[in-house]
């Protein structure tokens, strides 16, 4: 009973702290210069680790096994994993990466603790397949790959966006300029070059890191879904007989690893432009969630386990 309710405490704490700094960094964006989002957001999202981290290791306690067998504890985990993507893009100085993962933590904690998932977040006793080391093994690497990646296809689509916008200012400067040239003095239209020389350059710049670290954030969750697979399918070996059975949470782990392999492949190859890979990571962000949560839905295949049903109304 004393975990339980030290675990319900520690949930509500971190829920509420990464809420009031996603508040913040978004009233900020109406009202600027009064405030200072990000350093606060920082300040914030580390006792939202601790609390995550306490939350996992009370469960881990009182339930007697590593707290991700079922979707709420793996979604838990999951927040845990953005915030400690959070914490590394604190200490890389990366603000990008730190608003991404700030609105991830509290999208995937809210979703755990929502009243759709009520039925599950009691622990239970594991399920006899779930009763050996690797476990902790393969989980957790699957699911710190899908936050890395997720993150990372995250800040792809961001690159696709400020790519669009970038090339959509440049086709309507050079279409207006002819027009407008003659209507100012030599010196006014001198400030207005050096004005968007500036402006571009900065989005030259954010694109470049945005693809920068996109690139460094999917290689990274590349080598965990390896890692995990791989670890997959020694366990699988051992609990069921078969290294490679079919199921349908493998067929798609199997297209997610497929899909970011093309997309290191592309982004490697200096004769594809950016935005290339960058399409591919944003179809692998949907196919995450196909893999991650979509599978669960269906609850068939040896990975039944994790399933869940919507309550009805």
């Amino acid at each position: 009973m004393i975990f339980s309710t030290l675990e319900h405490i520690l949930n509500h704490i971190s829920f509420s702290i990464v809420s009031i700094v996603i508040s913040i960094w978004f009233f900020n964006l109406l009202v600027t210069e009064l405030i200072k989002p990000y350093e606060l957001s920082e300040k914030g999202m580390i006792p939202t680790f601790l609390c995550l981290t306490g939350l996992l290791v009370t469960r881990w306690i009182y339930s007697g096994h590593f707290p991700l067998s079922d979707l709420y504890e793996s979604l838990i985990f999951l927040s845990w994993s953005f915030s400690l993507i959070h914490i590394v893009a604190y200490f890389k100085k990366n603000k990008n990466l730190s608003a991404i993962t700030a609105s991830s933590t509290i999208f995937t904690q809210g979703f755990a603790t929502s009243s759709l998932l009520s039925e599950i977040q009691k622990p239970a006793i594991l399920v006899p397949a779930l009763q050996s080391e690797w476990l902790i093994m393969h989980v957790s690497m699957m699911i710190l790959s899908y936050a890395a990646l997720l993150c990372g296809s995250l800040l792809s689509a961001a690159l696709l966006v400020f790519t669009f916008r970038k090339k959509r200012n440049r086709f309507l400067k050079s279409f207006s300029f002819n027009e407008i040239q003659y209507s100012y003095d030599r010196s006014t239209i001198l400030r207005n070059i050096s004005f968007v020389s500036g402006n571009n350059y900065y989005k030259s710049q954010l694109i470049q890191q945005l693809d920068f670290w996109s690139y460094r954030v999917i290689s990274l969750g590349f080598l965990f879904l390896t890692t995990g697979i791989i670890s997959g399918a020694v366990w699988a070996n051992e609990a069921w007989g078969s290294y490679w059975s079919w199921d349908p949470k493998e067929i798609w782990a199997f297209i997610t690893w497929m899909i970011f392999a093309i997309y290191l492949h592309i982004r490697t190859n200096k004769n594809f432009p950016g935005e290339n890979s960058a399409l591919v990571a944003v179809l692998g962000f949907l196919i995450i969630w196909l893999c991650y949560f979509g599978v669960n839905l269906l609850g068939i295949g040896l990975h039944s386990y994790g399933s869940f049903t919507l309550p009805s109304s």
